[in-house]
């Protein structure tokens, strides 16, 4: 590792370039998980909110610096959930502690319940909503609300099921998980439209949890296992309704992949799925676990594409189980978060300069003028491409293509111009100047 940048392993041919570049989350990330260990993490546009295993609460930004920090709890914090404000948030912890409150002014909900509250989720527009919606999960799902009295109404959306270990809200739409599959219930109409069965139940769902996500306000995207199913809530035709809820969900791809996944993000049609993986020891009889996969696949009609895939050397990966890794994303930014208890990386698209530099690192110095002419507004660096090209190939010895193309290289520079009549007399190659209409008079 060099300046925060993650060291990781292609899967695929070295000849193909990255689709996606890492570092790790450093400064006061760095301090926090020298002495705690990650347990869950939430990105917002304007900040991140890190749970911890004692209890904790920070708030961060996105360089991993420190804002305000929450002592919530003396045990793992379970779930951090944010509105889409950012201005208030949603704790959950193992000791059975609930809070709800603004991060400006600390007014909101706190509860103390006997069990474990493994979720919690608030209504996307918690902040400008009357009724202040939000769900919490621990051997049920209950719902939340502020009625006319101001006084908080409990509603049981689900229970008999085990623990409800994932739960996701996107607009007026809540998908949760539970031992025995996945539900989606529809805040508007009061219904439960569909549930979605887990299809390896040999994986305990403690160890190996449901992860959930909401690519849109109708696609829901469930990972369990080693088994990804994208799920579309559509509406019911009215003639055909009776007794059936207004909206249906439709399973509109289901494929297996080669590992368990540990988390789930959309990126444009395709998803970034991060792998837990472990493979058997030839020498021994058990399984020993190796760095995590992050991967970009495409979904088809039957099945899955991969695109590219990485394997990260993501610190004491070596103890880490499927469960302790979780995946979340910045959706304005294409920015994809890999939180393990101790280690967390960002991974990102490459913009223009990481794909010339590929292409210098290659030697494809050709490619690599071509794209930063194309793309010369964009870029930040690389304003010395068309040098590092005429220097490779006077090394290599052709010297007539690199006096070609010094006259689009250097263009008025006579500074310039001057080094490099200078070089070509001193390797002995001006004759090859001279022959050349688009160079100053060398005699």
């Amino acid at each position: 590792m060099k300046n925060g940048c993650v060291l990781f392993v292609q899967e695929e041919d070295t000849e193909e370039e990255p689709k996606l570049k890492y570092e790790r989350l450093t400064n006061g990330v760095t301090e926090i998980l020298q002495k705690d260990a990650a347990s869950c993490m939430t990105v917002h546009d304007k900040f991140l909110a890190l749970g911890t295993h004692f209890g904790k609460v920070y708030l961060l930004d996105i360089q991993g610096n420190v804002t305000q920090k929450f002592e919530i709890s003396s045990v793992k914090i379970n779930q951090i959930s944010l509105d889409e404000s950012g201005d208030h948030v949603g704790i959950c912890s193992e000791d059975g502690k609930v809070q709800v409150f603004g991060l400006y002014t600390r007014e909101g909900f706190h509860e103390n319940f006997d069990c474990p509250i493994k979720v919690v989720a608030l209504h996307p527009q918690f902040s400008k909503s009357n009724n202040k919606q939000f769900v919490t999960g621990g051997n049920k799902l209950l719902l939340y609300e502020r009625n006319w009295l101001n006084r908080w109404k409990t509603s049981v959306l689900h229970e008999g099921e085990g623990n409800i270990t994932n739960v996701k809200w996107t607009a007026n739409l809540i998908a949760w998980a539970n031992n025995v599959g996945v539900k989606i219930y529809d805040i508007c109409s009061k219904q439960r439209i569909t549930n979605v069965l887990r299809d390896n139940t040999s994986l305990r769902p403690d160890m190996y949890p449901c992860s959930l996500c909401w690519k849109d306000n109708t696609t829901l995207i469930i990972g369990w296992g080693s088994s990804v199913k994208i799920c579309v809530v559509k509406e019911r035709d009215p003639t055909q309704m009776r007794d059936l809820p207004s909206r249906y969900v439709e399973i509109v791809s289901a494929f297996e992949t080669e590992f368990c996944i540990s988390g789930l993000a959309p990126l444009a049609d395709q998803l970034v799925t991060l792998y837990y993986v472990k493979e058997n020891s030839e020498h021994v009889e058990e399984e020993f676990r190796t760095r995590p996969r992050l991967d970009i696949i495409q979904p088809l009609a039957e099945g899955c594409e991969e695109i590219s895939s990485d394997a990260l050397t993501v610190r004491n990966f070596q103890e880490n189980q499927c469960r302790d890794y979780r995946l979340e994303h910045s959706e304005g930014e294409s920015l994809f978060y890999i939180i393990s208890p101790k280690d967390i990386v960002v991974a990102k698209e490459r913009d223009q300069d990481d794909h010339i530099d590929w292409l210098l690192e290659k030697k494809k110095y050709e490619e690599a003028l071509m794209a930063a002419e194309i793309s010369f507004k964009n870029i930040k660096r690389h304003d010395k491409i068309g040098m590092a090209y005429i220097n490779h190939l006077v090394e290599r010895g052709d010297y007539d293509a690199a006096a070609r193309k010094c006259q689009k290289v250097l263009g008025k520079n006579m500074d310039l111009w001057e080094n490099e009549v200078y070089r070509f007399k001193t390797i002995g190659q001006l004759k090859v100047t001279c022959f050349s209409p688009h160079w100053p008079n060398c005699e």
